[in-house]
């Protein structure tokens, strides 16, 4: 197909640009080392400079300071988790909507185990003195819950979900919220289906952060992949994506 000859095209990055980048990159990879080592709180600019080889004075050419550092730590976390869920889900038929659901669980607790301090810096406790800015950080913080709103509207329209009897009622300031995100998220799922998710939302990141944060104390569970298991299948089935799902729209009992 023939380029637009009016479009502007866009210039290769110069060898001190790629250098600019390569650098950052290095400096990235430390952060992560120095997270996984002393934690986000005792996260030191200073110390990333040592271990790149240069002094103190130089790295703030590429990184503003410690805020910087965490934030670019947070996209990067983010962005990766982001993009192993998004593999596992694309990997499963696109109409096999609790494969999807369970490929995307696994993948979050799967990354979790192996980078917990990263984990925790997205999900634990706040770095104390840090505020994550929002427009930086909002797109690649909502990759995963999109992704999962994205299944359950998925099947809503693809008939695979319908609210049931005995659902707790969506009181109207509850319903304005709602309205707000289907509105935002581009969704067709109905107000009972979608604050359903967003209970599967938390309860699934909730079962991970027990785990990952040793919340179930050292001896409770021996079998922690089964428990695991069971718990997202008993999430797929509050959500309406368990395989007992009836294709027509209802469910098989």
């Amino acid at each position: 197909m023939p380029q637009n000859p009016s479009a502007p095209s866009r210039k290769p990055p110069t060898p001190r640009e790629r250098a600019r980048a390569r650098t950052i990159d290095d400096i990235v990879r430390l952060g992560r080392e120095h997270l996984a080592l002393h934690g986000a709180a005792a996260l030191s600019l200073r110390a990333v400079a040592r271990d790149l080889g240069v002094v103190s004075s130089a790295i703030y050419r590429y990184v503003e300071n410690r805020e910087e550092l965490l934030t670019l730590l947070l996209i990067d976390a983010y962005d990766e988790l982001g993009d192993e869920v998004d593999a596992a889900v694309a990997a499963r038929p696109e109409a096999d909507f609790s494969g999807r659901f369970s490929a995307l669980g696994v993948a979050v607790r799967r990354w979790a185990l192996r980078e917990p301090a990263r984990y925790g810096l997205l999900f634990g406790s706040p770095v104390p003195g840090y505020r994550a800015p929002a427009e930086r950080t909002t797109g690649p913080g909502t990759r995963v819950i999109y992704a999962l709103m994205a299944l359950l509207d998925g099947a809503y329209r693809a008939g695979r979900l319908a609210a049931r009897g005995g659902q707790a009622a969506v009181v109207p300031p509850l319903a304005a919220d709602l309205g707000r995100i289907r509105r935002d998220m581009g969704l067709a799922v109905p107000d009972i289906l979608l604050a359903r998710g967003a209970l599967v939302w938390t309860s699934l990141f909730g079962a991970i952060s027990f785990e990952v944060f040793g919340q179930y104390g050292a001896d409770t569970f021996a079998a922690p992949d089964e428990l695991f298991a069971h718990h997202l299948a008993a999430l797929a089935d509050l959500a309406g994506l368990g395989p007992s799902a009836d294709p027509a729209g209802g469910r098989t009992e």
